[in-house]
C-alpha cells in the first residue's frame, strides 16, 4: 500500500468518503452551515484561495478583483443572495462619495452626506429595526399591524459603519475617494473583517492596497499565533461554555438554582469575550496573512480599572466609531448643535412613551428615559460650567444608548446601553472632582478593588445583553438576588459541570495573565520551525473538529 493509498484510507475513516453532493453544498448557500473561520471547509476553501493569491501578488487589479470575488462568495455562504445587497449598498456610497468630493458647495456637499447617512440607517434600520419599531407601535396605541418576514443579512451593521465612515470621512477632507469603483469595493467586502469587523477606518485601510505586499517572517508569525488563539478561544472555550451551560441557563433561569444563574452570567462574560476576540484574532491573523493589518480590537477588557477604561479596551473599532461619527457629531465635550439636542430628545420622548405604555414590566427603560429628558432640560437652565458638564455627560451618555441599539432591537439592549453611558457619566464625574486620581498610578489595593467593581458591573450589564428579552433578565437577576451559602449543593452543582466549570476558570486565567508571560509564549513560538507551526495549527483544526458540540455554532456578533 502506497503513502497516498494510507492518507486516502485515513482521510476516509475519519471524514468519510466525499460525495458529489457534498461537493456542491461547498458552494451553496445553506443557512445552517455557513462558512466560518473555525470549519474545516473555510480553512479547505483559503488554503486553495492563498495558493492562488500568491501567484497574483504582483498583479494590482487582478489581486484586487480574486478578493473581491471569494470575499462575495464568502458573504454568499454567511447570507445567501443578500450579498447583492452588499453591492447595491457599495454602488450608491461609492457614487455618492465622489459626488460629495468633487462638490466644492459646503451646503450641497452636506446635502448629499445627509442622503447618504439617511439611506444607510433606513437600510440597516429596515432590517434590524422593522419588527421592533411595529411591535413597538401595536404595543402603544393598540395597532393591529402585521409583523415582516424580514431576513437579518450577518454582518450589516459592520459593512453599513464602514462604508459610512468612508463617506463622512470624504466630507470632512480626511481621505480622498479611491480611484475607482474596484479599490473601494475591495475596502467594503474584505472578507477577513466583513461579517464581524473589526470596523476598518478608510483612512487606515486605504493606503495600505496601495502599498507593495511585504509579507514577512514575523508576520506570519504573529499570524498563525493569532488564528491559533481564536480558534482555541471560540471552539474550545466559548462554543463549549454556551451549548453545555450558558444556554440552558438563560433559556429557562427559573429552572435553575441561583448559584447556577450566577455561574451563567460569570461564564457568559468570558464566552462573549472568547467568542468576539477569537474571531477578531483570527480576522487580523487571516488579513495579516493577505498583507494587510487590521486594528487591535480587544486588549484583555476584564483587566479594566474603570468603565471608561473599559471600553477603551473592548470592541476598540467600535467605540472608536461611535466616538469619532457619533459623539462628536452630536456636540462631544462642546454644548453641541441644534441638531445633536434634536435627534437625542426625540430620541428620549420615543422611549418614554414607550415606558410609559409599558410601565409594569419596563419600569428600568422609563426611569432611564425619564431621568435623560430631565438632565436635557435642565442644561438649558443652568450656569454655563454646569451645562457644559451636563451636555457633555447628555451626549456620552446618548451615545452609548444608541450603541445599544445598535446591538439588537429590543428593551434589553436599550438598557444596557443606558447602564453603559450612566456608568461612563458617572465616572467622568467623579473624574472631575478627584482629578490627582488622573495622574497618579493606583496602588495595588486600589487597582485589585478598580478591577472586580468595574468587572462586576460589566457582568451584571452582559445579563441584559444576553437575555433573549428585558423579562427574562429580569428574571435572572431576581434568581441571583435569592443566593444564599450553600457549600454542599455548590459542591455538587460544581462537580456536575466540573468540564464547564473548568474551561472557565481557563479562560479566565488566560485573561488574566501577565502580559510578560502571553509575550514569552509567543517569543516561543516565533522560534519554532515554520513545519511546527503548521502542524500545532492543523493540531488546533483537527481538536476543533473532534471537540464540536451540536455543529457549529456561529459567531455571537454575526446577528450584529
Amino acid at each position: 500500500m502506497t503513502t497516498i493509498d494510507s492518507i486516502n484510507n485515513w482521510f476516509i475513516q475519519n471524514f468519510g468518503a466525499i460525495t458529489t453532493e457534498q461537493v456542491e453544498s461547498w458552494f451553496v448557500y445553506n443557512p445552517d452551515e455557513k462558512l466560518l473561520f473555525n470549519t474545516g471547509l473555510f480553512l479547505g476553501l483559503f488554503l486553495v484561495f492563498y495558493f492562488v493569491y500568491g501567484f497574483l501578488r504582483k498583479t494590482f487589479y487582478l489581486r484586487l478583483t480574486y478578493v473581491i470575488l471569494f470575499s462575495l462568495f464568502f458573504y454568499y455562504k454567511s447570507s445567501g443572495i443578500y450579498f447583492l445587497l452588499l453591492l447595491l449598498s457599495s454602488v450608491v456610497d461609492y457614487g455618492l462619495s465622489q459626488i460629495i468630493y468633487r462638490e466644492s458647495r459646503d451646503n450641497v456637499k452636506k446635502l448629499y452626506l445627509v442622503i447618504s447617512v439617511i439611506l444607510n440607517l433606513a437600510l440597516l434600520g429596515y432590517f434590524k429595526y422593522m419588527n421592533f419599531l411595529i411591535v413597538t407601535y401595536n404595543d402603544m396605541f393598540h395597532g393591529n399591524f402585521a409583523l415582516h418576514n424580514v431576513f437579518l443579512p450577518v454582518g450589516i451593521s459592520f459593512y453599513t459603519f464602514q462604508s459610512m465612515s468612508y463617506i463622512i470621512e470624504i466630507y470632512r477632507e480626511e481621505i480622498k475617494p479611491t480611484k475607482n469603483y474596484i479599490e473601494y469595493l475591495f475596502f467594503v467586502s474584505f472578507f477577513p473583517q466583513l461579517v464581524a469587523g473589526p470596523i476598518v477606518r478608510a483612512k487606515d485601510f486605504l493606503p495600505q492596497i496601495y502599498q507593495k505586499l511585504n509579507l514577512t517572517r514575523q508576520d506570519v508569525n504573529n499570524a498563525l499565533f493569532l488564528i491559533i488563539g481564536g480558534l482555541i478561544k471560540k471552539t474550545v472555550i466559548s462554543n463549549y461554555i454556551s451549548v453545555n451551560f450558558v444556554d440552558r441557563v438563560f433559556d429557562t433561569p427559573l429552572s435553575y438554582t441561583s448559584f447556577e444563574n450566577l455561574m451563567a452570567s460569570y461564564g457568559y462574560a468570558i464566552q462573549i469575550y472568547c467568542d468576539f476576540s477569537g474571531y477578531s484574532d483570527m480576522a487580523i491573523g487571516i488579513a495579516l496573512l493577505l498583507g494587510f493589518k487590521l486594528p487591535e480590537n480587544f486588549r484583555t477588557p476584564y483587566k479594566s480599572t474603570s468603565i471608561t477604561d473599559f471600553w477603551r479596551r473592548w470592541h476598540i473599532s467600535l467605540s472608536t466609531w461611535l466616538k469619532d461619527f457619533l459623539y462628536i457629531s452630536i456636540g462631544g465635550n462642546r454644548q453641541g448643535s441644534f441638531a445633536g439636542y434634536l435627534f437625542p430628545s426625540l430620541f428620549f420622548f420615543g422611549l418614554l412613551l414607550w415606558g410609559i405604555s409599558n410601565f409594569n414590566e419596563s419600569i428600568i427603560p422609563l426611569i432611564i428615559a425619564g431621568s435623560s429628558i430631565l438632565i436635557f432640560c435642565l442644561s438649558f437652565l443652568l450656569s454655563s460650567k454646569i451645562k457644559q458638564t451636563l451636555v457633555t455627560n447628555f451626549n456620552l451618555f446618548t451615545t452609548m444608548l444608541l450603541g445599544g441599539l445598535w446591538h439588537g432591537a429590543g428593551a434589553q439592549f436599550i438598557v444596557w446601553g443606558a447602564l453603559h453611558g450612566l456608568a461612563l457619566a458617572v465616572h467622568k464625574i467623579f473624574m472631575e472632582f478627584f482629578p490627582s486620581k488622573k495622574d497618579k498610578s493606583p496602588n495595588f489595593l486600589w487597582r485589585f478593588f478598580s478591577i472586580l467593581i468595574t468587572f462586576h458591573f460589566v457582568v451584571f450589564c452582559w445579563i441584559f445583553f444576553r437575555a433573549r428579552d428585558f423579562e427574562t433578565a429580569l428574571q435572572v437577576i431576581n434568581n441571583i438576588g435569592q443566593l444564599t451559602f450553600e457549600p454542599e449543593l455548590w459542591k455538587t452543582i460544581v462537580l456536575g459541570y466540573k468540564n464547564v466549570f473548568g474551561l472557565m476558570l481557563f479562560g479566565y486565567v488566560w485573561h488574566f495573565l501577565p502580559e510578560s508571560f502571553t509575550k514569552g509564549m509567543k517569543s516561543i513560538f516565533d522560534k519554532t520551525p515554520i513545519l511546527v507551526k503548521a502542524i500545532i495549527l492543523g493540531f488546533v483544526y483537527w481538536i476543533v473538529y473532534a471537540t464540536a458540540v451540536a455543529g457549529s455554532q456561529p459567531f455571537i456578533y454575526f446577528q450584529f
